[in-house]
C-alpha cells in the first residue's frame, strides 16, 4: 500500500468513524427528547401559570411568560403586539379590568419535547374599574408554547372573543 493510499484509507475510516458518532448522538438526543416530552396535563396547566401571573395586576410578571419574539394578537385590542414592549402596554390595560380567566374547553397537542399547543374557549371575568360593574368574555384561545432555556414560553398567543355572543 502507497503513502497516499494510507492516508486516503485513514480519512475514509476517519469520516466514516465521525459519521458513526454522529448519527449515534442524534440517535440519543432524539431518545431523552421523547423520555422528556410533557404530558398533556402539564402543558394546560402552564395556563394557570399565566393566569396566577394576571392576578399579580403587574404587567411585567405576565409578559415574563412570553418568550421575547412573542406574537400577541390580544382579546380587546385589534394591535397585533409583537415585542414585549407592546404585550406589557395590552397587559397594563387589560389588567385595570381585574382579569379573573377560566377554560371552558381545552385540545392540548404536545408537539415534541420543546413544543406545544393549546386551544379552545376560556373566559374572562373583568371588573370595570371605573363602575365596577363586572362582565364576562368568553373567546377562543390558542397558546403555542416552546421550552427555551429549560422554561416553558408564549410564543404566539391568539384570543379573539366569540363571534356569537
Amino acid at each position: 500500500m502507497t503513502r497516499k493510499t494510507r492516508i486516503r484509507a485513514a480519512l475514509v475510516t476517519a469520516t466514516a468513524l465521525v459519521t458513526a458518532a454522529t448519527v449515534t448522538a442524534g440517535v440519543s438526543a432524539a431518545g431523552s427528547e421523547k423520555a422528556h416530552k410533557p404530558s398533556k396535563k402539564q402543558i394546560a396547566a402552564l395556563f394557570d401559570g399565566w393566569n396566577a401571573a394576571l392576578r399579580t395586576g403587574d404587567p411585567e410578571k405576565v409578559a415574563d411568560r412570553y418568550a421575547k419574539d412573542a406574537v400577541l394578537l390580544p382579546t380587546l385590542s385589534n394591535k397585533v403586539r409583537t415585542d414585549r414592549a407592546g404585550i406589557v402596554d395590552y397587559m397594563e390595560h387589560f389588567l385595570e379590568n381585574k382579569p379573573v380567566g377560566k377554560k371552558i374547553e381545552t385540545h392540548v397537542n404536545v408537539l415534541d419535547g420543546n413544543s406545544a399547543l393549546d386551544s379552545g374557549v376560556y373566559q374572562f371575568t373583568l371588573t370595570d374599574h371605573a363602575t365596577g360593574k363586572k362582565r364576562v368574555v368568553e373567546a377562543r384561545y390558542t397558546y403555542e408554547y416552546e421550552k427555551r432555556g429549560g422554561k416553558w414560553l408564549i410564543v404566539n398567543h391568539h384570543s379573539s372573543a366569540m363571534p356569537e355572543g
